[in-house]
Formats: structure tokens, sequence, C-alpha cells
């Protein structure tokens, strides 16, 4: 009896430990599982923004030019006996270098002559006035006798004044078409192209040769009207910078001189001539600016007060995405004021202190919860973000 009751008591002892072994395994699953628990918020970077006063940095593109050019001619005739080595396209004269001379013999010739008639015109004179003292002094004897001014040969002293001062102007002429005779660069110049030889016969008047004033340049650099309004209000001697960019790139300082005052009818744009000294590098050991030369131009415009600048890839349709205190996502509408290179200059819509949601999910909702990356359970906002 006793070893039947044994029988059928270790089975059901055996099955109730089993139930409740498999029932201790599945609470422990089930507290492991709880624990578990995935968060599924996208993580997302933030970065607090601050308004400062921005100086706004205009740029715009141009050309090169001389200051003038200037067709170089003769002023008397002769045969060209000599012209200077740089006297060349593409040499470079100082100002008052001999271009060219021209044969002198006659012209000195010229010279000495008008230097003869001055001399006996000056000759004539002293003969005229000495006849006029005597003159004078027999008036003088005779003072009750009425005497003409031709008896005190007055007109005949005139007469001689006016030979001398002929002859002094025609000794000048001579002078003049002496010195002529050498042509000289009137300033530090580029010889664009020579039209004259040695042996070669000129006349009054020949042009012989095209020079490019290298002492300034000019850049005429075009401006937009979303540019313009931010123009300085006193625009001559602004300074400025040239940038060229590539494998001889340089940069040089330069200054804006004036506006030209009107407006392209077919591009709508003002047009400022930006001014460089010594382009060609004569006087100085700067990079040299060579006519021709297609340059980037950038100087600073007005100021603007408390302005936000931010990456032109957080501004999506005139609307930044935030952070609010929620954690959550928050699309603000923007003003952009301007766009600067890889930046938009933001004027309102945009609070200091802000915090701008820089890496955004791929499909970002408004209300959507998020992590910022780096945050703690207990604070998914940050703790103190780059500003921007």
């Amino acid at each position: 009896m006793k070893a039947q009751a044994l029988k059928w008591i270790f089975p059901a002892v055996a099955l109730g430990l089993g139930v409740a072994g498999f029932s201790a395994v599945n609470a422990v699953a089930k507290g492991e599982e709880e624990k578990q628990v995935v968060d599924t918020r996208p993580v997302v970077q933030v970065e607090s923004v601050q308004a400062q006063d921005h100086q706004v940095l205009i740029q715009s593109y141009g050309e090169v030019m001389p200051l003038e050019t200037t067709q170089l001619s003769v002023q008397v005739a002769g045969e060209v006996v000599y012209w200077h080595p740089s006297f060349v396209a593409g040499g470079v004269v100082a100002k008052g270098d001999i271009l060219l001379s021209i044969e002198k013999d006659n012209y000195e010739a010229a010279v000495l002559q008008a230097e003869a008639q001055l001399a006996s015109a000056q000759a004539a004179l002293i003969e005229e006035q000495a006849q006029a003292d005597v003159a004078a002094d027999e008036a003088k004897r005779f003072p009750n006798k009425k005497h003409t001014d031709l008896f005190l040969r007055k007109p005949q002293v005139m007469s001689a004044k006016a030979a001398v001062k002929s002859a002094k102007a025609a000794l000048m002429r001579a002078q003049r078409d002496l010195e002529n005779c050498d042509v000289v660069a009137p300033f530090n110049g580029l010889i664009v192209s020579r039209d004259v030889g040695l042996g070669q016969f000129v006349s009054t008047g020949s042009v012989v040769a095209k020079l490019n004033n290298i002492e300034q340049a000019e850049i005429v650099i075009p401006i937009a009207g979303f540019d313009s309004v931010f123009l300085p209000e006193t625009i001559s001697g602004t300074k400025a910078t040239l940038f060229n960019k590539g494998v001889n790139g340089f940069s040089r300082e330069a200054q804006i001189h004036r506006d030209l005052g009107t407006v392209d009818t077919q591009t709508r744009m003002s047009n400022l001539v930006v001014r460089i000294d010594d382009p060609y590098a004569l006087n100085s050991d700067q990079p040299k600016v060579k006519f021709g030369t297609y340059v980037q131009v950038s100087f600073l415009g007005k100021t603007l007060k408390q302005i936000y600048r931010l990456p032109q890839e957080l501004v999506n349709n005139q609307t930044v995405w935030l952070l609010n205190d929620n954690a959550e996502l928050e699309p603000r509408e923007v003003q952009v004021v301007r766009e600067e290179g890889e930046y938009f200059l933001v004027g309102a819509g945009l609070n200091n202190s802000d915090k701008v949601v820089v890496t955004l999910p791929e499909y970002p909702q408004r209300g959507m919860a998020v992590k910022v990356a780096g945050a703690d359970e207990s604070n998914t906002q940050g703790a103190s973000p780059e500003k921007l």
C-alpha cells in the first residue's frame, strides 16, 4: 500500500517541480525583454545660433585694362637714325626714355639761324634806342619846338622791339623742333606696336607706335542689383583685393576709383572702376598683373546689424529646422537677406540660442521626437552645443 502511494507521489512531485521551473525561467525571460526596450528616435546634431553684426563682402569679376592707350606720333619730319632697344612690341620703357631719334642736322642749323636773327634784331633795337636817345636830347635843347613821335623815333623803337620778340619766338620754335627730334616715352609704358624702322623717313604727325600706360591699370566690374543695395555709402577710395586663382594665382591690393554713373541697358547692372597702381611691378616686388587678365575683385560693403550666418544646406525654401524644448523637430520660416559664398545671411525668424538641427533625419516631420547626439537619457537636448 505504501509502495503504491509512493509510486504516484513521485511523478506528481516531479511534474510540479517541472512546472515551477518553467514558470521561473519564463518570468526571468520576460523581465529581460522588458529591460531591453529599444530607443527608435532618430539621432540628430544641433548647434546654437547667436546674432552678430556682419560686414557684407561683395565680389565681382573684370578684365585688367590700361589706364590709357596712346598713339605716339612725331612732331617733326626727317629720317629715323636711332630707336631704343626696348622699343619693340612687348617692350617696357620708362618715362623719359628716348624711343627714337630723327636726324637733327637741319634742325640744329635752324636753331643757329634763329639765334642769328635774334642777334640781328637785338642789334637793330640797340641802334634804334640810341637814335631815340639822341632825338630826346635834341628835343630838350629846343623845348619850344613841336616834336612828333616820329621825330622822337618811338615807332622805330617799337618796331625794333617787335622784331626782337619775333626772333625770340622763331628761336623757341627752332629749339622745340630740335628737341622733338628725340621722341620720348610720355609715361612708363608697354609697347603694343612699333610702326617705324631705321632709315625710314617720317613726316610730321606720323603715328610711329602704340603704348599702354603701365603706371596704373583699371578694371571695370559689374554690380548686380541685389549687390548694389549693400554698397558702402562712399564708394570712391574703398579698398579692394584682386584675386587670380590657378597655378600662377596671385592677389593684389587695389581701390575703387569711381562709379561710372550709368546702368547697362542690357544687363541692368551698374559698373564700378577699380584702379591698381604699378600693375607690372616696376617699383615693387608685388606679383605682375598683365593687361587682359581676368580677375576676381572683392571689397567690403555695408555692415548688417544682428545677422545670423547659416550654411546654405541648413536653409531649405526659407525654412530652418529647430529643436524645441521637448526634444522635437520644429520648422521655422526665416528671412534670407543675402547669399554669401556657402552661407545665407538670415535677418529675421530666429532668436538667440535657438538650436538649429544640422543633421536632419531622412524625412523630418513637425513634432518628430529626436535624440541629440552625445546626450544621455536624462538630457536629450545635449550639453553646450557649438554656436553658429
